[in-house]
């Protein structure tokens, strides 16, 4: 109607002003009423159906944003669900049986470490969680990968107070999205790790490689250590990192090295 009442309008008035209105408008007169006619049917018809027009397209983008909102509630109920939820749900099967087992007086320290284990395992939902929400869902321009690990590194740096440097060169096609996510989460709790045990203050991240073999490697200044982390009482956040890294056919190695602690993710021997 927007785009056809004009033409019909001009249409209309030249036919009515030819036809009949010759003994009595001059052609100059007619020039000058034509476009006060459109003029005028602008402000009377077209006005009011842009305003129509206007009102459908905020109507479309209130329900596109809402839709986007239950899209986003979905997403965070499948990661609360997958493991904040069902690791919850297991803490309470432990804690009763360790309340079983206190009746009986058979409280075991393994009993206490995995409750303990299980609680870390919330803790790091949880930090996902978050540290995915903080990420926008889409934007202007594509981040590459390493644009994307250095955004995710200046957050935990920033999180947990160290000097982080990164000498990044994985291309982006060497990582799919779900190898990406698994090496941030590494990357992170390997961080994590650096600022609770080490007491590190500054920390290096490098990657290298092709598709079929890579080396990402997080490096710190702090004190090393003696003995093997992974047998140290409490140390489940490296054991999640070897979980994860071994989830993906990935290598996970940690060593102590002159004046800190070197932590390798290695895919393809290299």
């Amino acid at each position: 109607m927007i785009l056809l009442l004009p033409t019909l309008m001009v249409g209309i008035w030249e036919i009515v002003r030819h036809q009949f209105l010759m003994p009595y408008l001059s052609m100059d007169m007619g020039n000058y009423l034509t476009p006060v006619l459109v003029f005028t049917v602008s402000i009377v018809l077209l006005l009011p159906l842009f305003s129509m027009m206007e009102r459908g397209q905020r109507e479309l983008e209130q329900e596109r944003a809402a839709k986007h909102a239950m899209e986003a509630r979905e997403g965070l109920a499948r990661e609360l669900h997958d493991g904040i939820a069902q690791s919850l749900f297991l803490l309470s099967v432990k804690i009763d049986r360790l309340e079983q087992n206190r009746r009986n007086n058979e409280v075991s320290e393994d009993s206490v470490q995995q409750i303990a284990k299980t609680v870390h395992e919330v803790n790091h939902y949880v930090r996902q969680a978050i540290a995915s929400l903080k990420v926008p869902a889409s934007g202007p321009i594509n981040l590459t990968l390493e644009q994307s690990v250095r955004g995710q590194l200046a957050q935990i740096a920033g999180e947990v107070m160290i000097d982080a440097s990164l000498d990044w060169g994985l291309p982006d096609e060497s990582l799919m999205p779900l190898e990406q996510a698994e090496l941030l989460s590494c990357i992170r709790e390997a961080m994590i790790n650096v600022r609770k045990h080490t007491r590190a203050t500054e920390v290096s991240i490098s990657g290298q490689g092709s598709r079929e073999h890579w080396r990402v490697t997080v490096r710190d200044n702090g004190g090393g250590f003696r003995h093997d982390p992974f047998t140290v009482s409490g140390s489940y956040g490296l054991q999640i990192m070897k979980e994860r890294a071994a989830s993906m056919g990935w290598n996970l190695r940690v060593s102590s090295v002159d004046e800190g602690t070197l932590v390798e993710i290695v895919k393809g021997g290299l």
